[in-house]
């Protein structure tokens, strides 16, 4: 790795931190598969030892230190330069003292991440990136094995989930489903229980669900305010929600999925 400190924005290589979007960075020429955004050296650390490979750092005062260390193993830039003009780069102060540009990984085949899990989440359409990193988190902390992503979910690697998940989604393995015919085709060749968290008539509580619950359960959570669609609940195998107190009819979709998971976790 080489340390450059600049002095002006003009090096093309800066271009991956310069107000780049996330759907940008994921169609960045030069690459395979697209590049994603990794902020602190607690992601970054995560990333590596994900196996993902950084193309190069931006790092400030004694971060840069901290970026040499870990990208020892890799042959990549660590740009150096005064906050001013770090922050006119990147349209924002890196208090979080380095981030770095990383290449998005291939995305598993649905069927490797099934192979020996045993308890899976499922988010179908949930659009709101600080949603999906809350799930991430949670889920991984107690114990999924694997996420899937339906195509209109929002991306895992956008930069502010991979923020509020504090770099789990580079950890909790992930891939996206197809629709839900080949989906629920592949789960149930699996040996998975479909369960959708949803408020239908004759759901059953998550409480009854867990006394017995299946080997492999796949948990289905829905967007935020429309919750599951028609063919997802249609692929369930049961329906089951959280039992609530108050006249509360949900919580948010983050908060069912930890709910969810601790229920079933052991």
């Amino acid at each position: 790795m080489t340390v450059i400190e600049i002095d002006s924005l003009d090096d093309p290589r800066l271009a991956d931190y310069s107000h780049q979007t996330d759907v940008a960075l994921k169609k960045a020429q030069g690459t395979e598969h697209g590049l994603y955004i990794a902020e602190s050296a607690l992601v970054l650390g995560r990333a590596l030892r994900a196996g993902h490979r950084p193309r190069s750092v931006l790092a400030l005062g004694a971060s840069v230190s901290e970026a040499l260390e870990l990208t020892a193993r890799h042959d990549v830039p660590i740009f150096h330069g005064p906050p001013e003009l770090l922050e006119q780069l990147t349209g924002y102060l890196l208090h979080r003292g380095l981030i770095a540009s990383m290449h998005r990984p291939a995305l598993p085949a649905v069927e490797s991440l099934l192979r020996d899990a045993r308890r899976i989440v499922i988010l179908e359409n949930v659009a709101d990136p600080t949603n999906v990193g809350a799930i991430f988190r949670s889920v991984a902390g107690i114990g999924a094995d694997a996420v899937l992503v339906t195509p209109r979910c929002s991306d895992p690697f956008y930069r502010r989930a991979i923020r509020v998940s504090m770099g789990t989604v580079l950890q909790v393995p992930w891939t996206r489903l197809g629709d839900w015919g080949s989906a629920r085709a592949v789960l149930t060749a699996s040996g998975f229980h479909v369960a959708a968290l949803a408020l239908e008539p004759g759901a059953v509580d998550l409480r009854e669900f867990a006394a017995s619950a299946p080997e492999r359960v796949a948990l289905v959570l829905g967007e935020e305010g429309y919750g599951l669609t028609r063919e997802g609940l249609d692929a369930a195998d049961s329906v089951v929600q959280i039992p609530m107190a108050h006249g509360i009819d949900s919580l948010n979709v983050a908060a069912t999925a930890a709910v969810a998971m601790y229920a079933l976790a052991g």
